[in-house]
């Protein structure tokens, strides 16, 4: 498997452990099914930041590849979140930009560190 098909298995991957996060501390129940519905959105933010920044080229990079997929899974997330009804509280898009940059951002600082030693 390549590198950057790995790095964005890594990010799809930690969007859904936000997802089932979310999921278990609402004691919403955590399922596959109800993982993925909660994730569909984040995940769509993030394959389309991927594109946007090419992931590809650098996909362990915090700056050029980490923080665009951040904002936009981010972003996209939180616009799909309002138009198909679901919540988009101030203080849950505070959260979600918090674990989500610590989710998406902390894996390629790791391996960069872990790179550099």
């Amino acid at each position: 498997m390549s590198r950057a098909v790995r790095a964005l298995a890594v990010d799809l991957l930690a969007v859904l452990v936000f997802a089932a996060i979310g999921r278990r501390s609402h004691a919403e129940g955590l399922t596959a099914v109800g993982a993925a519905v909660t994730a569909w959105p984040f995940a769509a933010g993030t394959l389309i930041g991927w594109a946007a920044c090419r992931g590809w080229r650098a996909p362990t990079s915090v700056l050029t590849t980490g923080v665009p997929v951040w904002l936009a899974t981010v972003a996209v997330g939180m616009l799909l979140r309002r138009v198909t009804g679901e919540g988009t509280a101030a203080s849950f898009v505070v959260v979600a930009t918090v674990v989500l940059a610590v989710l998406l951002l902390g894996w390629r600082a790791a391996v960069r560190r872990r790179a550099r030693t």
